[in-house]
Order: structure tokens, then C-alpha cells, then sequence
């Protein structure tokens, strides 16, 4: 018991340690939600919140910046086989932006991305704390970090790593638990994997690079 009790805390710090905001929303039902991702454009009275546990993380960082990922977290929203995505990555590590990647895949990950993006949206996606850079462009990409107080050369620690890259909407750790007990137990679908088909040249169905 005191072993999964350590396990599980932490699971959870790892877990807070790669988000830096917490965001309470209403939605157009009139319920109140939590997220450790922007809310949709239609979500009003939003409010943002540092995490108490990330601040052990950004504490390694220089003030400048630890100051900046506090205050407005960079997430970068990608596909696979996205030539624009790859220069908004390349541009990120240059410049030193710790900063979380979101990968849209399946059809639920380009639902999620739809409330982030609106209809419009397009790959890729880059949030600079409420800020929303829709496509690569350089100029613009620069513009909102510097904005946010992002340093303009690189001054990340040697040993810093950005977390893996996730998907846009996980499965709930219920589901992905219950798949684990059945393993063995039925046979494996892959035909309705949820994933989008492949598109003709690199965009995603109903993205534009």
C-alpha cells in the first residue's frame, strides 16, 4: 500500500510538472470547467491559475524565463508529416521555449483542437499563454513570445528536456485501465482505431498547413 501511495504521488507530480497553467472556464451551458489546456473560444469568464507544484520545475530556470513560463505557458499543437509543424518545433528549441506539444491524430484529437482553434484553425496551433498563433509564420511566432517575456536567445539549462508529446484528447485513464484488464481477453481492433484517414498530400482531413 505505501509503495503504490508513493508511486501514485509521483505520477502526480510528474503529471503537474509538465503544465504550468490551470484554467476555469464556463462554458455556453453554463457549467464551470477545469483544464490544464486553454479553453474553447466560446468559454467565458476565463481564469487562469500558476499550478502550486510547477513552480519546483521552472525554479531551475533563469528568472526571466521561469517568470515567462509562469505566467504564459507555451503550447504547440501538431500533426504527423506537418513540414510547418517541424519549423514551429525547430523554432521553439532554438530560441530556448520550454513548451508542451499536443498531437492532433485521431478523430477525437481534431475535435479537442476545434474548441482550442475554432473551425478555422490551422496546423500548427501555438499558445502562447491566451494567445493563439494560428500557422507558422516567423515573425508573428517571435512577436508573442517576446510579448510574454520570453528571452530572445536561448537560456535553458543544458539538462532541460520538454515533456513527451501527448495527444490532444487522451483517453481517460478509466478507459485505458479497462483495455488493459480485457488484454488478452478479446481480440484487438484496429479497423475503428479512431484514427483519421490518410489525406492527400501532408495535411490532415480538415486542416491547412
Amino acid at each position: 500500500m505505501r509503495r503504490s501511495l508513493i508511486l501514485a504521488s509521483l505520477l502526480l507530480t510528474c503529471a503537474a510538472g509538465a503544465h504550468a497553467q490551470l484554467y476555469k472556464w464556463v462554458g455556453a451551458d453554463g457549467k464551470v470547467s477545469y483544464s490544464d489546456t486553454p479553453p474553447p473560444l466560446s468559454a467565458r469568464q476565463v481564469e487562469t491559475r500558476p499550478l502550486a507544484a510547477a513552480a519546483s520545475d521552472v525554479g531551475q530556470l533563469p528568472y526571466e524565463l521561469a517568470q515567462a513560463v509562469k505566467n504564459s505557458p507555451v503550447t504547440l499543437y501538431t500533426a504527423a508529416s506537418c513540414a510547418p509543424c517541424d519549423d514551429g518545433r525547430q523554432l521553439l528549441s532554438a530560441r530556448g521555449v520550454p513548451f508542451t506539444e499536443k498531437t492532433v491524430n485521431t478523430s477525437a484529437d481534431a475535435a479537442r483542437f476545434r474548441e482550442i482553434a475554432g473551425s478555422d484553425g490551422k496546423l500548427p496551433l501555438l499558445l502562447v499563454g491566451r494567445d493563439r498563433q494560428r500557422g507558422f509564420e516567423t515573425g508573428g511566432w517571435n512577436a508573442a513570445l517576446s510579448a510574454a517575456g520570453y528571452p530572445e536567445t536561448n537560456v535553458l539549462p543544458p539538462a532541460w528536456h520538454n515533456p513527451p508529446p501527448q495527444a490532444a484528447a487522451p483517453a481517460p485513464a478509466a478507459a485505458a485501465a479497462q483495455q488493459h484488464q480485457t488484454a488478452g481477453k478479446q481480440p484487438v481492433e484496429t479497423a475503428n482505431s479512431g484514427e483519421l484517414p490518410p489525406a492527400a498530400g501532408n495535411a490532415p482531413p480538415g486542416f491547412r498547413f
